[in-house]
């Protein structure tokens, strides 16, 4: 049985995406994959943990896959027992943390290092050093595509300079960083007017209404499948927007007209209604995109990406899986 510790120096860099493409892949393989996710605080028992439950069809309770350690006391032992509780009949067990060297040694996990795009990764190499012979390589995320192939020859040569390998150098994809409608609910602070129950479902574009006097049909046309923000005083444009393709239609101000709403029910589009300004409101989404989570809709992508992008077929052969 292996344990394979998924780990970054920082929050947000793929570490639950990179978890669900290797649990998928490794489940694909007919392996037997379970999932540990240690936390400090109660709070941290989120939405990642019941995510690889989904993923990985896994039995055990969120907080037993998510336990929680708020002190150090008998911290190794604890984490021992935690791993044990999920590491029961399986062939691998993925761990996922914030970087902590203690963990791979508690563990004896084998160590994939997760880094984060940057134009300048050389002093990243000296970094991971103290992992040693458990670390079996890092996965740059997030690449730009227009530095794709700069970064794979720049960032190979350094890291085997290093004595590290390069695991995988994945491209920043756009259908990865999408939201869920219920994602922007919660980030403007919008109430449901209705379509609630299609809050997970992904919006692949944010468009806000013009200002303009002219019709808003052509305009909404340009974007597909997509979130339209509009001030509750354009009722105009909100019927525009309503015409096209659309995820959900969100109300900047008071509650829209029965006439908005019979057609949003009609098409059956979600209609979210928020208070305040506008450029508040667009700064909400901007920041709510920058943290967007990974999710099962996700997934389909994420393995087409890691297939063309990461070395399975040698992380296969280390693990000895082939």
């Amino acid at each position: 049985m292996v344990a394979l510790y998924i780990t970054s120096p920082v929050k947000g860099s793929g570490k639950t995406a990179l978890c669900c493409g290797l649990g998928k892949h490794f489940l694909d393989q007919g392996k037997k994959v379970g999932f540990l996710k240690p936390a400090a605080t109660a709070d941290s028992v989120d939405q990642d943990a019941r995510l690889m439950k989904e993923v990985l069809a896994l039995e055990e309770p969120v907080e037993v896959l998510c336990p929680v350690f708020s002190d150090q006391t008998n911290l190794e032992s604890r984490i021992k027992e935690a791993y044990g509780k999920v590491s029961q009949g399986k062939d691998v067990v993925l761990i996922e943390g914030i970087l902590e060297k203690k963990m791979a040694e508690t563990l004896a996990a084998k160590v994939i290092i997760v880094e984060g795009y940057s134009r300048d990764f050389s002093g990243v190499p000296n970094s991971y050093k103290d992992f040693g012979k458990s670390l079996l390589g890092v996965t740059l995320n997030k690449v730009p595509a227009s530095r794709l192939e700069r970064i794979r020859s720049e960032a190979t040569t350094r890291f085997n300079q290093a004595g590290m390998n390069i695991l995988g150098i994945l491209p920043e994809a756009r259908s990865l960083l999408t939201l869920s409608i219920g994602e922007l609910a919660g980030q403007i602070r919008g109430e449901f007017l209705m379509g609630a129950d299609k809050s997970s479902e992904l919006i692949g574009n944010i468009m806000l209404g013009p200002k303009s006097l002219d019709s808003g049909l052509y305009y909404f046309r340009r974007k597909d499948n997509k979130a339209v923000i509009i001030e509750s005083e354009r009722p105009d444009m909100q019927l525009a927007a309503l015409g096209t393709s659309i995820k959900c239609l969100v109300i900047i101000g008071e509650r829209p007209s029965p006439v908005v709403l019979n057609l949003a029910e009609d098409k059956e589009v979600p209609v979210i209604m928020a208070k305040g300004e506008m450029a508040n409101i667009v700064t909400s989404v901007e920041e709510a995109l920058s943290q967007a989570k990974f999710n099962r809709q996700k997934l389909p992508r994420l393995v087409e990406i890691m297939e063309q992008h990461f070395s399975l077929k040698e992380l296969d052969k280390t693990l000895g899986f082939k």
